[in-house]
Formats: C-alpha cells, sequence, structure tokens
C-alpha cells in the first residue's frame, strides 16, 4: 500500500522559475533586451515571462522609462527575495560542484583595472604554480555595496579594512606619471615638457561613479602637484576627454589619442614592453595611500589562499 503524501502548499504556491529567472535578469539589467542576451533567449521570451509572474501575483512588476525598464515597489519588494534565493542556490550548488573536483576554488574581488592590467599579466604564472587552485574572480568599482551572498574570500583595493572577518597586507603605495605610445611622442615632441604634456589632449578618469572611499588623482590634481595649473591652458588645446573606465583610457592611449595618468603597478609591464613610455619624468608618489590584498579569515580554503597571500605579496617589492 502506498503512503499517501500530503501536498506541499510551499512548492505548490510558488511561481513558475522560469518566470522568476527572467524577472531577475530584466530587473539586473533594466532592460527586457539585456536579460534576454544574457539567458540566450528572446526579448518575446522574457516579455511572456514577465506577463505569466505579474499575472501569477497579480501585481504590476514594471514600469517603462523610454527603453529602460524600473521596477515598481511590488517588484522592488520580490527582486531582493528572488535574487538573494538565486544566490544562495548558486552558492550551494557551487560548493557541491567543488567538492566533487580535486580543485579548491578562491574568490577573488578587485578592480576591472586591476584585473585587466595586472592579473592578466600574472595569472598564467599562478596557474603554473599551483594547478590544484581555480580562481573565479568578480570586478567591482564599488567593494562597499556588493550583491547579496556575495562573499570573496580576497579583496584587493585601497580599502584597508574592507569589513570584518578580513586581515589585510599591504601591497603598494600610488605611484603616478604621465604616459603615451612612442607614435604619439614622436608626432607631438612638445610633450616632452611639462607644460607641453598639460597643453596636449588629455585622458582623464573622472571620479564619477567609483566607490570614492579614497583620494582621486586627475588631470588637476596631479598638475597641481607640479605648481602647474590646469587653467593655464591655451584657449586652442586639444579638449579634455573624461571617463571612468580607466580600460578604456588605456585603450585609446594605447591607440595614440593621447596622453593619460598611468597607475605604476598597471602599466609598468606596458613601459617594461616599450608599448608605452613616460613622455616627463615628473611623478606623484601618495604614500600615505597604499594599495591592499585583504583575506577571509576562518576561511574554509585556508590553505589555498595562503597560497595565493604569498604568492601576490612576491610580486610587489617590500617597503
Amino acid at each position: 500500500m502506498s503512503k499517501h503524501v500530503d501536498p506541499d502548499t510551499i512548492l505548490l504556491k510558488m511561481p513558475s522559475l522560469r518566470a522568476v529567472k527572467a524577472f531577475v535578469a530584466a530587473a539586473k539589467y533594466e532592460s527586457f533586451t539585456r536579460a534576454a542576451e544574457a539567458l540566450c533567449v528572446s526579448q518575446a521570451a522574457i516579455s511572456r515571462q514577465i506577463r505569466e509572474l505579474e499575472s501569477y501575483l497579480g501585481a504590476q512588476l514594471f514600469t517603462r522609462v523610454g527603453r529602460a525598464v524600473e521596477l515598481t515597489a511590488a517588484g522592488a519588494v520580490f527582486f531582493d527575495a528572488a535574487q538573494l534565493s538565486f544566490v544562495n542556490i548558486a552558492q550551494a550548488a557551487e560548493r557541491i560542484r567543488n567538492s566533487q573536483s580535486s580543485k579548491k576554488v578562491l574568490t577573488v574581488c578587485c578592480s576591472p583595472a586591476f584585473s585587466a592590467l595586472w592579473l592578466s599579466d600574472h595569472l598564467q604564472e599562478f596557474f603554473a604554480q599551483c594547478p590544484d587552485i581555480e580562481l573565479n574572480l568578480i570586478t567591482t568599482q564599488n567593494f562597499l555595496t556588493m550583491e547579496p551572498g556575495v562573499q570573496p574570500d580576497i579583496f584587493i583595493t585601497k580599502i584597508s579594512r574592507i569589513r570584518e572577518g578580513y586581515r589585510s597586507y599591504p601591497l603598494c603605495h600610488d605611484v603616478i606619471y604621465p604616459v603615451c605610445t612612442p607614435q604619439y611622442l614622436q608626432q607631438h615632441p612638445e610633450i616632452s615638457t611639462i607644460e607641453g604634456v598639460r597643453d596636449s589632449a588629455l585622458l582623464n578618469l573622472s571620479p564619477y561613479g567609483r566607490s570614492q572611499v579614497a583620494e582621486h588623482v586627475d588631470w588637476g590634481v596631479w598638475l597641481a602637484f607640479q605648481a602647474i595649473d590646469i587653467d593655464d591652458r591655451p584657449a586652442n588645446s586639444p579638449q579634455i576627454f573624461n571617463a571612468n573606465d580607466y580600460n578604456l583610457l588605456i585603450s585609446m592611449v594605447l591607440t595614440h589619442q593621447g596622453i593619460a595618468l598611468g597607475w605604476n603597478h598597471l602599466v609598468t609591464s606596458l613601459v617594461q614592453r616599450g608599448l608605452l613610455v613616460r613622455p616627463i619624468e615628473q611623478q606623484v608618489q601618495l604614500r600615505n595611500s597604499w594599495h591592499y590584498l585583504s583575506c577571509r579569515e576562518n576561511s574554509d580554503n585556508e590553505d589555498e589562499l595562503q597560497r595565493f597571500r604569498e604568492w601576490i605579496l612576491g610580486k610587489f617589492p617590500r617597503r
């Protein structure tokens, strides 16, 4: 005789997980089109799933603002719960997969610039030394506000105390100097003087959208350290291009579009390879400004974390 099982009220009350997945993607990207691209489905499928979920809940979840969408009050409530649930499911699945693997996984969080300009140059060496360790990389500009449930093993930031439960190790000071390509310097010999640099096509890192946890050095600040006023640029000087994406600025420098400020730990390999040059010798060194490696204490992957810590600390000279 089969045993009777009562209906599971929680599971019966659950909306379609496919619809919830479409909703979370649309809320995250604020666009049905981008959600469809992220989930590799059509926009019509996303719209259909959202309508199904709204019908089930009896509430409107989005309002349209131009081409974008914004969460309604009801949508915001549902998004917070749904996103956290998906993060928990994903992390549980990751832990199970990792436990079945001979490799341990470390989650590393750093800025996009550090990832693209420093890690990309050195990770091959790390993997050769530690083939049993996998890295899961998360990049962000704002380390103080992260998605719920995300707890990296390692942070690389300018924040000395990133949060409770982490120990920080200093890596390097900020050393900042102008950089351009050899071709740009040849075409613009006037930039061999600091006044020539001031009056040239400056590619400027703006603070917009950044975490604002440390002092910001742009061209105006850097020139002021040299007792040069950026406002003294002639009226016919090339325009100053501003962007908060450092990788974009370096890409523009590498395609001979102007001069950017180079943070030594990010551009030194490009200078050593001859892709970039320093048109003048002046630099700014901020001795009270450090970059830090912050490691989670009492980690399940303590041995792997220690090996990563020793490797990266060995890449920066002791000061």
